[in-house]
């Protein structure tokens, strides 16, 4: 559900990661490695101990992550759709088969709802109990996501936490806030930039930011594909184990 500049949306879950892979020696590497490293090598050592972790299952999730798992996907089903009219048919009436007939993501943990920004509606994506996100085709959450204050004023004020990510609309633009939840999550289909028109699906997914994927950020213009817009990462062009929807 979503409200409006001043209400409240509804629906959540969670994701997890696996921080740093396992120690090789000692010395100068372990010296090297941050406090927060350390303890998670410690927990690590500890649970395969006991067995209560399988290092090798952990490495496949840490892999998955690093190569199968990320904004590239969401952006490569944002590029699709602005080049393929039939296919953005397809994943606003029914995101998780749309996108899982154009990628390897397997499943979707939660009914996964796409919501279009135009000329009239914009629309962002927070979570207010916590930290409910679409990781199958986002990744992992940015740190601010997560934040207090983001998933608060999101709701209070969205106007004013665009500005501050540097996102200024139009005064009778609405701003629709949707609330994720463990059961549906939210990806936003940012407005396709002008002077894109013949573009290719790769060409436009150079455009594709993650920011503009949650609804805090625009899609980047022409000639500005290699700016990193938004503060955002790993965004677009990664064709990582072959990730990349096809029509």
């Amino acid at each position: 559900m979503a409200t409006g500049d001043r209400g409240h949306a509804q629906p959540h879950g969670d994701g997890h990661s696996h921080a740093e892979g396992h120690a090789h020696g000692e010395g100068e590497e372990m010296s090297e490695l941050s406090e927060m490293a350390l303890r998670v090598r410690a927990l690590e050592s500890i649970l395969t101990e006991k067995d209560y972790v399988d290092p090798l299952a952990l490495d496949r999730i840490v892999q998955a992550y690093e190569t199968k798992i990320g904004p590239h996907i969401g952006a490569g089903v944002v590029a699709l759709a602005w080049s393929n009219p039939d296919f953005k048919a397809r994943l606003l009436a029914n995101a998780n088969e749309a996108i899982g007939a154009v990628t390897e993501v397997d499943t979707l943990e939660s009914d996964l709802v796409v919501v279009e920004n135009t000329a009239e509606v914009h629309n962002m994506v927070v979570c207010t109990l916590c930290s409910c996100y679409p990781w199958e085709v986002l990744g992992l959450p940015p740190t601010w996501y997560k934040s207090a204050p983001y998933r608060s004023r999101a709701v209070i004020d969205p106007r004013g936490v665009l500005g501050d990510f540097g996102v200024t609309l139009p005064d009778d633009r609405e701003i629709r806030v949707w609330d994720s939840t463990a059961y549906q999550r939210f990806i936003v289909l940012p407005e396709r930039p002008a002077g894109t028109e013949g573009w290719t699906a790769p060409q436009l997914e150079a455009l594709v930011t993650r920011d503009s994927m949650i609804g805090t950020g625009l899609a980047r213009q022409p000639g500005r594909a290699d700016d990193d817009a938004g503060g955002v990462h790993d965004a677009a062009g990664d064709d990582a184990a072959g990730a990349r929807p096809t029509p």
